[in-house]
């Protein structure tokens, strides 16, 4: 039996401490500390889940369903939008606020629920086009990218519009035959919303501005790969940046421990709870959830110990080695430890890093483990900045295989039926929480991603399982790497429940719970292609 450790420890006859410190052990596997005195002094009743009838479609008891063919080529990611904003306009954006999907409209140049299904050619998956037939992204070569300038965007002047004909004197041919996007009878008028495009271009997949490209594409269009810096940007030290943002914000937020008599509020304060990878202002989503997935199921895979260089030029420079592992196929590299310092893209406006960060602000290795990653499948040499960019678009199941050094396993949802698909995380998961990395990907397209808190053409991680007590209410857990929730009233769609709290799921106490939420498994067959296992 695990108890809790005391001062004085029994010894049993071969030698060995016969109590365990449960909270240290926990502390030492999770990588989480917890607070102590919040522990209920009771042991937490169990829900146990009532068992299915005999009618079941899974496969034989101890068996997990078969892997399906790995894909030859995937191309997933979308570019994480709140991120993308705050770099080009250079301030926070308040993530919980409706009026940020204005803002985000706005500068984006796109109607918000066409933001995120690649059908309707959104700037969020600039550089991939859609293959209709099989509902999947392609990738786009650099000829095919248009760089926008000034004069692009300049619309014609509407203030002289009187009538519909004036709409073809300044440049929309065959009015008749315009797409109307909507249409509404509102006291006695007639309210159209026209599609407009040919009128003036607007961003898009195909079409971007100079700095949109430089921060999210790989094409340079003839600059030098080795000056690369995303614009607003300089490439400064994590640890310095995590210092000064903590200086910023105690005075800007005044000592906690002159008003309430003490230190150890300010260091609770202070301290980090969570420091879940998120996606910065690119499109590697697939990247970013395969590293929480792993972190996630097992953050002892996860290396986040740096070794100090003291040498006459380094001046105690950090550093941090992780090692990836030869899968093939695009973004991959022979097995190799590759090493990187502590230099990220820092905004200059914001004193955030553009890319990858921790959910809290004050980890530096989600951002250290990007760098890494695409130094060692770029073979970037030690004097070149890594371009952040080159991880585009990729595969998250491979990807997390790349990480472990365990085997990808891919299962397609069209190919298995719901009660398998929840079996599967169900037999990868202990206590309902993944002890093997998962992830999944969405179709690039489909009517059920508008208004429904899901992308296109994205890669989630996979957490675990829940059940309500009957076997048809099953839910899959699953995390958006952008670590954002939308806020009511922006998204609602049958069979997904946002908000995922530790009443509904245990385990997401040990999670920032911000993107987190939870699937029905016949909604998750809809939304996803895809879901895939490293083990």
């Amino acid at each position: 039996m695990v108890t809790s450790g005391s001062s004085s420890s029994s010894e049993s006859p071969r030698g060995a401490p016969s109590n365990i410190d449960a909270y240290a052990l926990f502390e030492a596997l999770t990588g989480h500390k917890i607070d102590r005195r919040y522990i209920p002094s009771r042991t937490m009743s169990e829900d146990y889940e009532v068992l299915g009838n005999d009618r079941d479609d899974r496969p034989a008891l101890g068996q997990e369903p078969s892997p399906d063919e790995p894909p030859k080529d995937v191309f997933i990611g979308a570019i994480n939008p709140y991120a993308l904003v705050e770099a080009m306009i250079g301030h926070r954006l308040d993530r919980r606020a409706l009026s940020t999907a204005r803002i985000i409209a706005d500068v984006l140049q796109t109607d918000y629920e066409e933001l995120f299904d690649l059908k309707h050619n959104s700037v969020l998956f600039a550089g991939l086009k859609l293959n209709e037939e099989n509902r999947e992204a392609e990738e786009l070569n650099e000829k095919e990218i248009q760089i926008l300038e000034e004069r692009d965007l300049v619309t014609p002047d509407l203030s002289r519009v009187k009538k519909l004909d004036d709409l073809e004197k300044i440049g929309l041919k065959e009015v008749g035959d315009i797409r109307i996007k909507m249409a509404r009878m509102q006291n006695g008028k007639l309210r159209l919303v026209l599609d407009g495009k040919s009128l003036g271009k607007t961003v898009g997949n195909h079409d971007v501005t100079e700095t949109i490209n430089d921060l999210v594409l790989p094409f340079r269009h003839g600059k030098e790969d080795h000056d690369w810096s995303p614009p607003n940007s300089s490439w400064r030290d994590m640890n310095e940046l995590m210092f000064r943002g903590i200086s910023r914000r105690f005075m800007m937020d005044g000592p906690p421990f002159a008003m309430h008599g003490g230190s150890h509020q300010f260091r609770e304060q202070y301290q980090h709870r969570f420091d879940d990878p998120t996606q910065g202002a690119s499109s590697n989503s697939w990247l970013i959830a395969a590293i929480f997935s792993v972190f996630w199921a097992n953050p002892a895979m996860i290396n986040r110990s740096t070794r100090l260089i003291s040498g006459p030029m380094d001046r105690g420079r950090r550093t941090l080695n992780v090692r990836f592992h030869d899968k093939g196929g695009r973004n991959n590299a022979d097995t190799d430890t590759v090493e990187v310092d502590y230099q990220v893209p820092v905004n200059n406006s914001t004193d955030m890093p553009i890319y990858a960060r921790s959910s809290d602000g004050y980890e530096t290795w989600p951002a250290l483990y990007e760098k890494a990653f695409v130094k060692w499948m770029t073979r970037t040499d030690d004097r070149s900045r890594v371009d952040l960019t080159q991880a585009h678009s990729g595969d998250p199941i491979k990807a997390m295989a790349q990480i472990n050094g365990r085997e990808p396993r891919y299962y397609f949802t069209d190919r298995h039926s719901g009660s398998e698909l929840v079996g599967l995380v169900r037999s990868c998961s202990v206590n309902k929480r993944t002890i093997s990395p998962m992830a999944a990907w969405t179709h690039a397209t489909g009517d059920m991603f508008r208004g429904s808190n899901l992308v296109a053409n994205h890669a989630y991680s996979v957490l675990g399982w829940v059940s309500e007590g009957q076997e048809e209410n099953q839910y899959i857990i699953i995390r958006n790497p952008w670590g954002v929730t939308e806020p009511r009233g922006l998204t609602s769609y049958p069979g997904l429940l946002d908000r995922v709290e530790p009443e509904f799921w245990p385990p997401a106490a040990l999670l920032d719970r911000d993107g987190v939420f939870s699937v029905e498994v016949q909604a998750f067959k809809k939304y996803f292609a895809c879901i895939g296992v490293a083990k």
